[in-house]
């Protein structure tokens, strides 16, 4: 029998966050896929107050998916320090600042996005045959939270061996904006330890920060080969040290996607995350290694798209015009990693 996915459980109350994923494993059984806690917990974490005040539990368990920017902004701030002032083509706007670092480069910043309390206006799901889809649909304005307002439609597609993902997104107001799309998802590997795991990213560069806590891009592009943060072998490398980076200059298969995986042994698990999409221009990786998680988030654009780090570079942002639309999209797959 060949591994395959049994269910996705998703939240359109929070941006459609991709709370769990549950697979079936030859000789396993069932198992969950990321690392969030049960969902009877969810209402008592997810609660608008405290530290979820600005929703930012969401992107603290599952998949959270995150628009118009992944990743953070930071700058200038308000006179109040409650907002970011990004400026884009000349226009400075207001982002909330959810977010700040401590100890060393302390910093508010708004981080990942418009989605996290998002509320879904629609919603369908769809059988067909052997597979399912779930359809949200949200308004997100921008009234000075961002360049313009969108409607934002998120689909997952669910069949017993693939999982795929699309976020499509149309600048529904009167200006030209800049959008980057992500997902924040935490994958649980071993019960005990990452040392048997092995990560396959196919970056040879990955993006200097001040320090690996607030990570705040310096905008070096550091060479990846023959340093702890080289994971391109075809089998993946393991990880011998914390990792909180992102990896860029990716490489392309002949259909053009990005593939990474994660090999769990003892799992008897591969997991196979293929970025579907050529806007997918950065693999941020999250594995602290004192946890049993990988957090590998497909993403358009760097942290800190609006920073002068990035003067003269590509920040992956895309540039959207009114009427305009942009997608995302990643398949996940399975496979039984090989016997030695």
């Amino acid at each position: 029998m060949r591994p395959s996915f049994r269910s996705v459980t998703l939240l359109p109350g929070r941006g459609m966050n991709a709370f769990q994923i549950t697979a079936y494993l030859p000789g396993r059984g069932t198992v969950h896929l990321l690392a969030s806690p049960p969902l009877a917990e969810a209402g008592k974490i997810l609660n608008g107050h405290g530290v979820d005040q600005d929703g930012n539990e969401s992107f603290m368990l599952g998949g959270a998916f995150l628009f118009p920017f992944a990743n953070r902004i930071l700058g200038p701030m308000s006179a109040d320090g409650k907002y970011v002032l990004a400026t884009w083509h000349g226009r400075t706007i207001r982002i909330h600042a959810n977010w700040r670092n401590t100890g060393r480069d302390a910093a508010a910043q708004a981080l990942h996005g418009q989605l996290l309390m998002a509320k879904a206006s629609q919603l369908k799901i769809i059988h067909d045959g052997g597979s399912t889809a779930a359809i949200a649909a949200y308004v997100l304005p921008g009234e000075g939270n961002w360049f313009s307002s969108n409607r934002v439609v998120i689909r997952a597609d669910l069949h017993p061996y693939s999982l795929t993902f699309s976020l499509i997104a149309t600048n529904i107001g009167r200006d030209e904006e800049p959008v980057g799309i992500g997902w924040h998802p935490y994958f649980r590997v071993s019960a005990n330890s990452l040392k048997d795991v092995r990560l396959h990213v196919p970056a040879t560069m990955r993006l200097g920060v001040s320090n690996p806590e607030a990570m705040i891009p310096t905008g070096a592009f550091l060479p990846v080969k023959g340093t702890s943060f080289d994971f391109t072998a075809p089998s993946g490398a393991a990880l011998t040290v914390p990792v909180n980076d992102a990896f860029v200059n990716l490489q392309r298969d002949a259909r053009g996607y990005v593939v990474s995986r994660i090999t769990d042994p003892k799992e008897n698990l591969g997991l196979q995350v293929s970025a579907l999409t050529p806007l997918v221009k950065t693999i941020l990786i999250y594995a602290p290694l004192t946890q049993p998680l990988i957090v590998l988030e497909p993403q358009f654009n760097n942290g800190d798209p609006f920073g002068n780090e990035w003067r003269g570079k590509d920040n992956g942002m895309v540039t959207v015009p009114p009427g305009g639309t942009v997608t995302w999209r990643v398949r996940l797959t399975l496979f039984m990693p090989r016997k030695n």
